[in-house]
Order: C-alpha cells, then sequence, then structure tokens
C-alpha cells in the first residue's frame, strides 16, 4: 500500500470497512465528512483508486446531482 498518498489510505480504508458485507454505494460527499476532505478531493481520488486498488473494485455508477459510485470487497 506504499503507492497510495495518506488521502486515499484514509478514504480506502473507510471503504473497505464500509463495504465488508459486500457491495455499497457511496457518495463522495458523505466519504468527504468521514475522513475530512473535501468532496471534490475524494472524487479526484475514488476516480484514480478505480484503477489502482486492488481489494476494491470501485466504479462511477450514476449521475444526477452527484456522481455515485459502487464500491465492492474483491
Amino acid at each position: 500500500m506504499s503507492d497510495f498518498t495518506e488521502e486515499e489510505k484514509q478514504i480506502l480504508t473507510y471503504l473497505r470497512e464500509s463495504a465488508s458485507r459486500g457491495q455499497e454505494y457511496f457518495r463522495a460527499r458523505n466519504i468527504a465528512e468521514s475522513v475530512e476532505l473535501s468532496s471534490k478531493q475524494v472524487g479526484v481520488r475514488l476516480a484514480k483508486l478505480a484503477e489502482k486498488a486492488e481489494d476494491v473494485t470501485i466504479e462511477k455508477w450514476g449521475r444526477s446531482r452527484s456522481t455515485t459510485w459502487r464500491v465492492e470487497r474483491a
């Protein structure tokens, strides 16, 4: 996990704990409140983590007023 920034590690930890029972859906603003980042910072990092993370699958799911992210433990 040395290839990840501290912010990315915080987000991954949050996602792993929250999606421990399978798949979950998240909005960046909800994650941002928990990891003390802005929703924009979280959204940018989620897109990068979708490519880098191996133990969770992160998929941009839908867009209404804000993007929803589907996260599933691998």
